[in-house]
């Protein structure tokens, strides 16, 4: 008891678990609470959450599979474009059915999911320097398939966007993520990776195959992600699911998550975060704020939340 009382004050004030799960309740509600004044509580209007909901599904889902490589401590900037990419073979398979087509956006993404995970574990490239390179890539090939015309779905494809299908879709996926990370021992294995490699191996975890796994889960998540995007837009252009990796993180850090990954991780910053980023950038919105000083006040908060979050004592940031 003594041993625990010296750590804790050992310890800054945001660095004791029970500040660092509480601070992003506190935050949710906090801007909430502003943005309910701010907005004379219009942005909390019956519309107003609907199309907030319509905005979040595939933010969500994508930010799950983001989160499972995060919490090994890796990052993956290529979501925007993978989503991309899958987006536009869902879109053309759809055309001959729409089975088809998810299982072919599945497919792609754990394809590309398998591209980063064999740089990152089998050639021991950094993961932020290979989904990077694959960002870049697969933004090519969007823009390659989409320079004549977009890439467009079947006509009836729209049917699937209201909100019981959508809202379903993406609780199911959640709660599928959360049982297998909370209940199978992944997670574990997971905050054991991010916290530290050597020591996991010697605990008899096998991490080259836990993290290409992981790699190739998370694809195919955002296949899912794609499906979604698809169902919505009804086409693919060139700028598909441009910026998306930037909202994904900002999105995660603000729910608390650690860039490091590790044993601070919880399933809870995936829902915290993202609906504190889409009421934060919805509120922004409704306030008339331009879109360039937008980014610029989540750009600040970002880097203030990251120099919270960032675990200092590993010392490491991204494997």
């Amino acid at each position: 008891m003594e041993e625990k009382k010296i750590k804790l004050q050992g310890m800054s004030f945001m660095d004791q678990p029970r500040v660092r799960a509480v601070a992003p309740l506190v935050m949710f509600v906090l801007v909430c609470v502003l943005f309910y004044f701010l907005t004379g509580g219009k942005i909390f209007a019956a519309n107003n959450i609907k199309l907030l909901l319509s905005q979040t599904y595939m933010l969500m889902i994508a930010s799950t599979g983001v989160f499972l490589v995060m919490t090994m401590g890796g990052l993956d900037f290529s979501q925007g474009s993978m989503l991309g990419v899958c987006s536009i073979v869902i879109c053309y398979l759809s055309n001959i059915n729409i089975v088809l087509a998810v299982i072919g956006g599945v497919a792609t993404g754990g394809l590309i999911g398998l591209v980063n995970g064999f740089f990152n574990v089998k050639r021991k490239i950094t993961s932020f320097i290979v989904t990077i390179c694959n960002m870049y890539l697969l933004r090519g090939l969007c823009a390659y398939f989409t320079t004549k015309s977009p890439v467009y779905a079947v006509s009836d494809i729209s049917k699937y966007n209201n909100l019981a299908f959508n809202l379903t879709f993406t609780i199911v996926i959640l709660v599928s993520v959360y049982l297998v990370f909370q209940y199978t021992g992944l997670g574990a294995r997971l905050k054991a990776i991010g916290a530290g490699e050597t020591a996991s191996r010697y605990a008899g975890i096998r991490v080259e195959k836990t993290k290409m796994l992981v790699y190739i889960a998370a694809g195919c998540i955002t296949g899912l992600a794609a499906f979604i995007n698809s169902v919505k837009v009804g086409s693919v252009t060139s700028t598909a699911g441009n910026q998306l990796e930037t909202q994904i993180m900002i999105a995660l850090v603000l729910g608390g998550m650690s860039v490091n990954g590790g044993s601070k991780v919880h399933f809870y910053n995936i829902l915290v975060g993202v609906f504190i980023y889409k009421i934060l950038s919805s509120g922004l919105v409704m306030m008339g704020f331009t879109s360039q000083m937008q980014q610029l006040l989540l750009g600040i908060i970002f880097l203030l939340l990251v120099g919270v979050f960032a675990d200092r004592k590993t010392g490491m940031i991204v494997k």
